[in-house]
């Protein structure tokens, strides 16, 4: 069993919840990019969530869930002292750290939480780290202290310019540019979409460009298939294989292809009313 140390409600929206649950075995081994499959009770889904941070003194691990089906509802509600069930991980392959110079990390939505332990540790390895992170609006804007506090300059966007820029993170990424900075490589984590937009926007740069997929995912040991992506004309599974890849050689419409069946409303009826299997939670 796996207790719950801490519950934070992030940002204003009650949807989205920070939880630090006691897990030594996994923070033990764990690095940046790494993530584990939870369930809170026997009844439960088995949800992936990358890390967001972890304590190996403590034994403790740190993720971000948003309240978008029933289980993550279930764990949303969950309480300091409560546990899990099952806390299953490291699993993936963690991030490629090292010195590249001046480094841009991105985050889109719930997908700062998992960019912050990256952006840590390269800013670690000597980079220069400018964070990028997104959202909607203000109220669902997450980790804003935390990535200042491990970052070298951060810039906010919001599709309503309720804070920050205006607009999408590419605009952030473009406003970095726009001043002449040399940037040697870029993570990107966040929807799909996302992903995408920022993969176009540095294709032509020829910029470094990671992002981190987080397609459908049942087991996470590479056996049941369900995460497969096409890397460069290859399939690759995300549990496995990444989950972070290249960007530029990502197919990401096959990839929204995928998760766009399992997302539509009547085709999860058909395999089990809120569900939270195909929702990527990787993130």
């Amino acid at each position: 069993m796996y207790r719950v140390m801490k519950r934070r409600q992030l940002a204003a929206a009650p949807s989205i919840i920070l939880l630090e649950v006691e897990a030594p075995a996994v923070a033990k081994k764990v690095e940046p990019g790494q993530f584990v499959i939870v369930r809170m009770d026997e009844k439960s889904e088995r949800i992936p969530l990358t890390v967001t941070d972890f304590n190996r003194e403590k034994g403790t691990i740190t993720i971000v869930i948003q309240d978008v089906g029933y289980s993550s509802a279930m764990i949303n509600e969950m309480q300091e002292g409560s546990y899990f069930q099952d806390f299953v991980g490291p699993l993936g392959v963690p991030s490629e750290i090292e010195n590249y110079g001046t480094v841009v990390c991105i985050g889109g939505g719930l997908g700062v939480a998992p960019v912050y332990p990256i952006a840590r540790a390269l800013k670690e390895a000597g980079n220069k780290v400018i964070s990028v992170i997104g959202a909607k609006n203000a109220d669902i804007l997450i980790l804003e202290e935390e990535m200042s506090a491990i970052s070298d300059e951060v810039v906010v966007t919001t599709d309503d310019g309720s804070k920050g820029v205006k607009g999408f993170v590419t605009n952030g990424l473009d406003s970095i540019l726009q001043k002449g900075i040399k940037v040697d490589a870029v993570w990107a984590i966040g929807p799909v979409v996302m992903m995408k937009s920022v993969a176009n926007f540095t294709r032509p740069l020829g910029l470094k460009t990671i992002v981190s997929m987080n397609p459908i995912m049942v087991d996470g040991t590479g056996m049941c298939g369900a995460c497969r992506i096409s890397v460069g004309g290859e399939t690759k599974f995300a549990c496995v294989d990444g989950p972070e890849f290249d960007g530029h050689l990502v197919d990401f419409d096959l990839a929204m292809k995928r998760l766009a069946f399992y997302r539509d409303e009547e085709e999860r009826a058909k395999i089990g009313k809120n569900c939270d299997c195909g929702k990527g939670g990787a993130q």
